[in-house]
């Protein structure tokens, strides 16, 4: 149970990489947002090769550790914050009634099972462990991060079809079951995160730099950033990255933008880059247009796992 307790709220709360596929459904006051499509992932196409390392990295080891198994069941993972700790997640998949079971055995763990109501759906709250340490280290992949929130109180539901929502707040517990499952966003909100999208979107992700401290990070280029989004999706036979850096003047993106393609430049001469990698740099689209600075690139696949592997 606490291996399953590490695995959803590290995604919960800590990690900010997991974005809805459309930007209406960003809360527009949303500090990051991240989403995984696994279920396009893990069909025919480019993406596979990425899902089989994934599989064999971390999927496996989650249904070892907890009894769930994600390579059956999960097929969506979307995670947002408001602020640094107002945190949503939400589960998307055909989840059979023994993962529903240890969902529950997950809020037993934490104390009394006390059912709550909302919109006619049931959700629960769960308290963290304060007996946990601070922080978790992976063996596979070498992840660490925080668990600081493991010993705050959270809520669960099970309630939605298809869905497993977790929320750091009753609040928002509440909004989503109103709602099934989903938060209104709106594309019109003034500072609201971008959002990149694609026909076959892998993964999304989006942040606001001023709401995870970027302000007193040592780096001028990050002190000058405001937003940055990342999309991976499909595109053919290859894997299409696009980064998109919201600055705070137009002459920050413009020298961020001659600084990357003089790095590319340079790379470029390295007589003993593999040929493959050094097409892709040569590839790779470097733009600014006002205080908007984007990165496009098609990868092939295996180039992809090999770099996660080393």
């Amino acid at each position: 149970m606490r291996n399953l307790k590490i695995f959803v709220v590290g995604f919960l709360l800590v990690y900010p990489l997991l974005a809805m596929a459309d930007a209406r459904d960003v809360p527009g006051e949303a500090s990051w947002y991240f989403y995984v499509d696994l279920e396009q992932m893990r069909s025919a196409g480019p993406g596979k090769a990425v899902y089989d390392w994934l599989r064999d990295e971390v999927l496996d080891d989650v249904k070892e550790d907890s009894g769930l198994d994600i390579e059956r069941e999960l097929d969506r993972v979307i995670s947002y914050a408001v602020g640094d700790k107002e945190g949503v997640l939400v589960l998307e998949g055909d989840f059979s009634q023994n993962t529903r079971d240890i969902a529950m055995a997950f809020v037993a763990s934490g104390g009394d099972i006390i059912p709550l109501k909302s919109s006619g759906k049931t959700y629960y709250q769960f308290a963290g462990d304060s007996e946990l340490p601070d922080e978790i280290t992976y063996d596979a992949g070498n992840v660490a991060f925080s668990i600081d929130s493991l010993k705050e109180e959270s809520y669960l539901s099970t309630d939605v079809k298809g869905k497993i929502i977790v929320t750091s707040t009753e609040g928002h517990m509440q909004e989503l079951l109103a709602n099934n499952g989903k938060i209104a966003g709106s594309r019109s909100h003034k500072g609201a995160l971008m959002v990149l999208s694609a026909e076959k979107t892998l993964v999304q992700a989006g942040m606001r730099s001023a709401a995870l401290g970027a302000d007193q990070w040592d780096s001028n280029v990050l002190r000058n950033t405001e937003q940055a989004a990342l999309l991976i999706a499909a595109v053919k036979d290859k894997l299409a990255f696009e980064a998109n850096l919201t600055t705070t003047e137009a002459d920050m993106a413009e020298s961020m933008a001659s600084v990357v393609r003089g790095l590319i430049s340079l790379a470029s001469f390295d007589d003993d880059m593999d040929p493959e990698a050094l097409a892709v740099l040569r590839g790779t689209r470097v733009e600014a247009r006002g205080n908007s600075l984007s990165i496009s690139m098609a990868i092939a696949p295996g180039i992809v796992v090999s770099t996660l592997r080393d």
